[in-house]
């Protein structure tokens, strides 16, 4: 539905209003208001007809992305590379990959994505390159200066026979060494045997990866997210590590077999982080604009914290909380929820900026890890707490994995261990493509074949259906979004309680500013959820902003405050006022140190709007390439 130009004339007198409040609070930066959304490329849209998603896919669907709310895009490894592990091997670090396209194909959606404010973000791999990249080539060689760019060590001789320097193993299973004949010395890789590990001892490696940084924000890109930054540094001191707590658990070539104390989160590692941001707000200091940089970390808490820095260097912007990943399960309950969101945000550095993850391309997807009747109980939890919310590529639409027979594997983390036990370490499951509709490979490509097999639910679970069902996934996804743009949410206060072993509960307030609530049953029965218990003064009933799709509470009806039923897996997002204001606060709260009651006094000719307006549901168009 069109606004008529009186109703536009209204909302832009009350803008011009609000704006005309001075505010004392310092402004949120664009990378503590956006949702981060990570495309993984080769599984997002392909439009050369490969079986394999490209840059062109991407553009074509950036005003998907602009209606869903998202306001920065990272996208995993599009550079030059042998496709060993798909990217993260990487060739030429200043080169797009040809399975994705060109420099040209890169520099069209930098400026799509400029012209629809959306900001893009890279990955950036600096701890390894590929075995093919000339760097490798020249210090297997031994020509200089790249002699000791990479990691070498010479053998260790015992009876006569040649073993590796030290015991250490690869994440991707087995020795982190191998022997180069040429060279006559073991190298180190952390991951698989293409990825040999870069040598940060070496000033000159520093000064190449940091060159790497610098072309790419030359060409536009607004940040990047650092891959594996615990593994960048070894212990200098050629000594084997320690067996784990558990080792016997572990099969003596899985990574989780040693602890490894002396190949992850070493001291000089936190230097070269904070060396990598030192070089990004230098170009701050230029031009006053924010490159964000994000840490891949899922190291214990007390250690991934470091990362963001102390009160003299600065590291991340924010370094991912893993949390909800490696803590919590299908068979966790509303107090290990409630504990994990607690753990996280007295962990962090006070005035450090948050983050939830719940989905990326190395974990099982949130609808299969947990249930994919509490998808939408997820995205409550990943979008309205505190912090930045980061979205994998169709976990909004409750895509689940799908499942990879041992022939079709092409993970090489999973290949490494075999057929017995490949799916406990596949990452294919969660890689598989994006499911637009229900034509042929969901949309995806219009080969017959795509590089992994799409789901099968494709014909049911996809995009097109779930836009025109209004209490779908993906529209309680974007609701969710819309409301990450008020004040409440995003510079709220968070009280977390455990209503029961089975409900969580957690609030969001801001000074006068309308209060949300959300509440959820993560168990498997009905419960009853009674938030005056917790908090007394709140009113006797409480309004749905949004409910998950399996609740018997549809938006913009109330439910009593005392007593909420709640079914197996509900989840409500509940606000102390009626809807038309939320959509309101939504509206109208651009800047958001405003007086809420000012804000509404100003915006009195406006408030019920009604909420075609508030809400246009115009559907949107494919980019053209």
């Amino acid at each position: 539905m069109v606004p008529s130009l009186f109703l536009i004339g209204c909302l832009a007198m009350a803008t011009l209003s609000l704006q005309e409040v001075s505010s004392k609070l310092t402004p949120l930066d664009w990378w503590q208001t956006s949702i981060f959304y990570q495309i993984y490329p080769r599984s997002f849209k392909d439009v050369n007809g490969d079986g394999i998603g490209d840059l062109k896919g991407i553009i074509r669907k950036l005003n998907y992305l602009k209606d869903l709310g998202v306001g920065a895009i990272w996208l995993s490894p599009i550079y030059k590379s042998p496709m060993v592990d798909f990217g993260y091997d990487i060739s030429d670090f200043r080169d797009i990959e040809p399975v994705f396209g060109t420099i040209t194909d890169f520099n069209n959606l930098r400026a799509e994505t400029t012209a629809k404010n959306i900001k893009l973000v890279l990955d950036f791999v600096p701890n390894h390159s590929s075995n093919e990249h000339i760097w490798f080539q020249k210090s297997v060689d031994k020509i200089s200066p790249y002699t000791d760019y990479y990691v070498w060590r010479d053998a260790k001789i015992i009876n006569g026979a040649r073993h590796p320097p030290t015991n250490w193993l690869s994440d991707f299973g087995g020795s982190a060494w191998e022997w180069n004949e040429k060279r006559q010395q073991y190298y180190f890789h952390a991951f698989a045997i293409q990825q040999p590990d870069l040598n940060y001892r070496n000033p000159l490696v520093v000064e190449e990866m940091k060159n790497v940084l610098r072309y790419w924000i030359e060409r536009g890109v607004d940040g990047f997210r650092m891959d594996a930054i615990p593994y960048l540094f070894e212990s200098i001191d050629l000594r084997d590590e320690p067996l784990a707590n558990d080792y016997q658990e572990h099969e003596p070539t899985d990574h989780t077999y040693l602890n490894h104390t002396l190949t992850l989160d070493q001291p000089e590692t936190y230097d070269l982080v904070f060396q990598f941001r030192a070089l990004l707000d230098s170009y701050k200091l230029l031009d006053g604009y924010t490159r964000v940089m994000m840490t891949e970390c899922y190291s214990p808490l007390e250690k991934l914290v470091q990362y963001y820095g102390n009160t003299t260097r600065r590291g991340a912007n924010f370094a991912f909380n893993f949390l909800p990943i490696v803590r919590l399960s299908r068979q966790s309950n509303a107090r290990d929820f409630a504990n994990v969101i607690r753990e996280w945000e007295s962990a962090k550095p006070k005035e450090a900026w948050g983050n939830w993850v719940i989905g990326n391309h190395d974990n099982k997807r949130p609808a299969s890890r947990f249930d994919a009747e509490f998808i939408d109980g997820l995205h409550m939890l990943n979008l309205l707490l505190p912090g930045t919310a980061i979205t994998y590529n169709g976990d909004e639409l409750g895509m689940e994995d799908s499942f990879i027979r041992w022939d079709q594997t092409v993970d090489p983390q999973a290949i490494n261990v075999g057929p017995k036990r490949y799916q406990q370490f596949s990452r294919d499951f969660p890689r598989s493509p994006f499911q637009w509709d229900s034509s042929p490979n969901a949309g995806f490509t219009t080969n017959l074949y795509s590089w992994l097999p799409v789901n099968p639910n494709y014909w049911f679970k996809n995009l097109a259906v779930e836009r025109k069902d209004k209490r779908s996934h993906l529209n309680v996804y974007k609701a969710l979004a819309k409301l990450r743009q008020t004040a409440t949410i995003q510079r709220g206060d968070l009280d977390v309680y455990d209503l029961s072993e089975w409900v969580l509960c957690f609030v969001r307030s801001y000074g006068d500013h309308p209060t949300y609530i959300v509440v959820m049953n993560i168990g498997s029965e009905i419960e009853y959820a009674d938030i005056l218990s917790i908090r007394p003064t709140m009113p006797e009933q409480l309004n749905v902003y949004t409910a998950s799709a399996n609740s018997g509470h549809p938006p913009g009806t109330t439910v009593n405050t005392d007593k909420i039923l709640l079914k197996p897996k509900e989840a409500l997002t509940l606000s102390t006022v009626e809807l038309s204001l939320v959509h309101d606060h939504i509206k109208l709260n651009g800047n958001l140190d405003l007086d809420w009651n000012l804000a509404r006094r100003n915006a009195s000719n406006i408030a019920g709007f009604p909420l075609e307006v508030l809400d246009d549901e115009e559907e949107w168009e494919e980019t053209e390439d």
